[in-house]
C-alpha cells in the first residue's frame, strides 16, 4: 500500500511587467515604480543641502599658495557630480544608494590638506584615493574584508549609522547645540530650551511625519517634508529670520525663500582642475602618503559602514550583510573618488541620507536615478534647492536614525565580547561625527578582547590588519611627526 503525499506548490515568484520593472527588480523587491519615485524624491530632497554646504566648506579655505575655489563653481560641480555618480550607481548596482561629495572628506581636504598643497595637488591625491580603492575593489580585496567583519559588527555598524543619522539630523536643526562650554559639551537649543522657530519647525516636522509613518501613510516622509517646507517659507515671510550668522534665531544653513531668479548658469570652470606635479620642495613624500592613506582609509571605511546599514534597513543584505552586486557596487564607490577630485568637488560616496528614501519604500536603483535627474536640474535652479532649510530635513533624519536603531535586536548581547566593541562602534561613530572612527574603535576593540580572552583563533587574519591599520590610522599624526 503506497501512501500519497501532497507537496504544496512553491510560491511563485512576482512576474515583472515590463522591461524597467524587470531590469531594477522593483516588483520582486516589493516595491512599485510611484514608491521608487517617491523614495529617490525623499533622498534629494534630505541631502539637497551638500549643494550649498559643500561650497561652504571647500570654497572659503585658501590652500598653501592662498588660492580659493570659487563658490559657484564648487556648487555646480557638487550637483553634477552628485548627479552623475548617482544615476551612474542606480544603473550598475541597481540599488538605492545616493552619492554626494563625502562631508568626512572635503572637511579633511579644506583644513587639513590645503595646508600642505594647492587645491589642485589636494583634488589630485582625492583621485590617487579613488583610483586605489578601485583597485582594491576590483581585485575582491575591499570584499574579502568585507566578509572577514563579524556579522555582530556588521549590525552594529547599522545601528551606529542610524545613531550618527539622528544626531546629524538634531544638530542641524538647531535641537542639540554646542555649549561652548568644557562641560556639558552639548545642550538642548538655546541655554536647555527650544527657542527659536526653525528649532520649533523641526519638532513639529518630526511629529508630523512620525504620526503618518505610524499611520503607514504612503508618502508619509515627502507629505512631512513638504508640510514642513511650506511652514517654513510661510514663518520666514512672516517673521524675517534670515540667517542664523546675523540673528542667533535664524535658519541654520539654507533660508526657506527664494533669493532672486530661481534659474541660473551652472560655473563648470573647475572641471579638470587638478594637478599631479606636486612640489616637493613645500610638501615631503613621507606628508603625501600620509595623506593618501587617510584618504584611503576615511573613504573605504566610511562607503563600507554606509552601504551596510542601508542595505540592511532596505532588507536587501542577507544574514552574512552581503547584498546583490556588491562586488560592482564597491567598485563604483571607488570611481565617485575619482570623479569628485576631476570635478573639484570631493570624493564622492554613498551618502546615509539615502536611508530617507529606503524608509520612503525605495528599494532599487530606479530611485537613484530619480535622484541623480534632480540633481543635475538642480544645477541650473540652485535658488530652488536652498528652500528646504536643514531644519525640516533633519527631523526626516532622526526617523531614519531611529529605523535603522531596531536592527539592535538582532544581535546577542549577553556576550561581553561582542556588547563591548558593538557599543564602542554605536557611540564614537556619532560622538566624533566619523564612520570611519566608530568602524576601527569596533574593529580594535573586538579584535584585542577576543585575542586577550582566549579567542584569538575566531579573529580572521584580514581582521587583524584592518585593525592595525585602524591603530596607525589613530596615531597617524604622532607616526608622521616622527618620520617628517
Amino acid at each position: 500500500m503506497t501512501t500519497e503525499q501532497t507537496v504544496a506548490p512553491a510560491e511563485a515568484e512576482p512576474q515583472p511587467r515590463n522591461a524597467l520593472d524587470r531590469f531594477f527588480e522593483i516588483t520582486r523587491r516589493g516595491s512599485t515604480i510611484g514608491t521608487e519615485v517617491r523614495g529617490g524624491l525623499v533622498t534629494f530632497v534630505t541631502m539637497a543641502y551638500i549643494v550649498v554646504l559643500n561650497p561652504i566648506i571647500l570654497s572659503g579655505t585658501p590652500d598653501v599658495d592662498g588660492n580659493e575655489l570659487s563658490f559657484a563653481a564648487v556648487g555646480a560641480a557638487t550637483a553634477l557630480t552628485a548627479g552623475v555618480m548617482t544615476i551612474l550607481f542606480g544603473l550598475v548596482s541597481r540599488l538605492p544608494f545616493a552619492f554626494a561629495a563625502g562631508l568626512g572628506i572635503n572637511a579633511f581636504l579644506a583644513f587639513s590638506v590645503v595646508g600642505e598643497v594647492t587645491w589642485g595637488e589636494a583634488m589630485a591625491l582625492v583621485v590617487i584615493n579613488g583610483a586605489i580603492i578601485v583597485l582594491l575593489s576590483a581585485t575582491g580585496l575591499r570584499k574579502m574584508i568585507f566578509d572577514a567583519v563579524p556579522v555582530q559588527l556588521k549590525i552594529a555598524i547599522t545601528v551606529a549609522i542610524g545613531l550618527f543619522i539622528a544626531f546629524i539630523g538634531f544638530v542641524n536643526s538647531g535641537f542639540v547645540t554646542s555649549t561652548g562650554a568644557a562641560s556639558p559639551p552639548v545642550g538642548l537649543g538655546v541655554d536647555g530650551s527650544v527657542a527659536t522657530i526653525p528649532t520649533l519647525l523641526f519638532v513639529v516636522t518630526l511629529l508630523l511625519t512620525s504620526i503618518l509613518i505610524a499611520l503607514k501613510v504612503k508618502g508619509g516622509m515627502l507629505i512631512g517634508l513638504i508640510v514642513g517646507t511650506v511652514l517654513a517659507v510661510i514663518a520666514e515671510a512672516v517673521f524675517k529670520l534670515g540667517s542664523a550668522v546675523d540673528n542667533p534665531g535664524g535658519w541654520g544653513l539654507t533660508i526657506p525663500a527664494l533669493q532672486g531668479s530661481p534659474i541660473s548658469v551652472p560655473d563648470l570652470s573647475l572641471l579638470g582642475a587638478v594637478d599631479f606635479g606636486f612640489d616637493l620642495a613645500k610638501v615631503s613624500i613621507v606628508t603625501l602618503i600620509m595623506l593618501v592613506f587617510t584618504l584611503v582609509f576615511s573613504n573605504f571605511f566610511d562607503a563600507m559602514g554606509t552601504m551596510t546599514g542601508l542595505a540592511k534597513e532596505a532588507n536587501l543584505a542577507d544574514a552574512k550583510g552581503d547584498f546583490p552586486r556588491i562586488k560592482s557596487a564597491l567598485v563604483v564607490e571607488g570611481v565617485g573618488a575619482i570623479a569628485g577630485g576631476l570635478t573639484s568637488s570631493s570624493s564622492n560616496t554613498v551618502f546615509i541620507e539615502s536611508g530617507a528614501g529606503i524608509g520612503e519604500g525605495a528599494r532599487t536603483g530606479l530611485a537613484n536615478i530619480v535622484t541623480g535627474v534632480v540633481f543635475l536640474l538642480a544645477m541650473f535652479f540652485t535658488p530652488l534647492t536652498s528652500i528646504v532649510p536643514t531644519e525640516v530635513a533633519g527631523a526626516a533624519l532622526v526617523i531614519v536614525g531611529a529605523m535603522m536603531m531596531s536592527q539592535i535586536k538582532s544581535i546577542d548581547l549577553t556576550d561581553f565580547r561582542v556588547l563591548l566593541p558593538v557599543f564602542l562602534t554605536a557611540t564614537v561613530m556619532p560622538l566624533t561625527y566619523s564612520i570611519a572612527n566608530g568602524i576601527g574603535a569596533g574593529f580594535i576593540s573586538w579584535v584585542a578582547i577576543h585575542a586577550l580572552s582566549g579567542r584569538a583563533k575566531q579573529v580572521s587574519p584580514l581582521l587583524w590588519i584592518v585593525a592595525i591599520g585602524f591603530v596607525i590610522f589613530f596615531m597617524r599624526g604622532p607616526i608622521e611627526a616622527m618620520i617628517a
